[in-house]
């Protein structure tokens, strides 16, 4: 009999412990609101994982990750359609462009990103069934799951911690009245800078996310980290307008003028 429940009873990670610390061997179907994930297991050992209908045949995976160039993709995506992973790696292999060592690599990078993906999942419902036989044609690898359970523990902590700090993604931003703040000490990251082009107090959190195309984690991975270096406030928005997003406005303050406008030409040097 197959075990299945909700996420909100059973998580990710308590399921990944299940399969670790039981050794099963199987397929992990879990579906959301918003698509649905495949992971195969044996012995314990995660050998495959699948998101919604994402292209994730071997030529795609390799480019992607820059293994291939676009004219090797283009030769090999059109043998993709009649032949399986094992050929196209194969093919690879004796023709000299990657050794099996790049290509488990590669195949085994995506199926951790797979998971991560799906670390704080607290929508849905799964099925673990023991008797579904895995895809025959996929490159063979096995994970561990030990170091994926203990990365996804921690990421489940700091979004509890990240929700207890930005409660509400409904809420704005804007740029802190601190006098004095030295900007040339602050090292913000091309993700940092983004979200800093769009802080305007008609622009809700959820909105930046969108018009950055951001994720619940890492936009408020960001913002707390904006928070904390002092650059900006969380404020209730104003005059905001459903769904448009507002650019960076003009301050009066002398002080908040001249951060701005340092800012924004750090923006345009990147």
């Amino acid at each position: 009999m197959a075990l299945q429940g909700n996420l909100r009873d059973f998580t990710i990670i308590q399921l990944l412990n299940l399969v670790h610390l039981a050794r099963k061997t199987g397929l992990l179907v879990i579906e959301t609101p918003e698509e649905t994930a495949q992971l195969g297991f044996l012995d314990g050992r995660l050998t495959f994982a699948r998101l919604g209908q994402e292209d994730d045949g071997l030529c795609t995976v390799l480019y992607r990750r820059h293994k291939l160039t676009t004219s090797q993709y283009r030769q090999m995506q059109s043998r993709q359609t009649t032949m399986g992973d094992m050929e196209l790696g194969l093919i690879l292999i004796n023709s000299d462009i990657l050794t099996m060592e790049e290509i488990i690599n590669a195949v085994q990078e995506m199926y951790v990103e797979v998971v991560r993906r799906l670390f704080t999942l607290i929508e849905g419902f799964f099925k673990f069934d023991a008797e579904a036989g895995l895809p025959e044609y996929r490159i063979p690898v096995s994970i561990e799951l030990e170091n994926l359970i203990i990365e996804g523990s921690r990421q489940i902590q700091e979004k509890e911690f990240l929700q207890e700090e930005i409660p509400s993604l409904d809420m704005a931003l804007k740029f802190s009245d601190r006098q004095g703040m030295d900007i040339q000490k602050v090292n913000l990251s091309v993700e940092e800078w983004k979200v800093v082009s769009y802080v305007n107090p008609q622009n809700t959190i959820k909105q930046i996310a969108k018009a950055t195309k951001m994720r619940d984690m890492e936009i408020r991975r960001i913002v707390y980290s904006l928070i904390q270096a002092g650059l900006v406030e969380l404020i209730r928005p104003t005059g905001a307008l459903p769904g448009t997003v507002k650019p960076m406005p003009v301050q009066d303050h002398d002080e908040q003028r001249s951060l701005v406008n340092r800012l924004i030409d750090r923006i345009r040097s990147i």
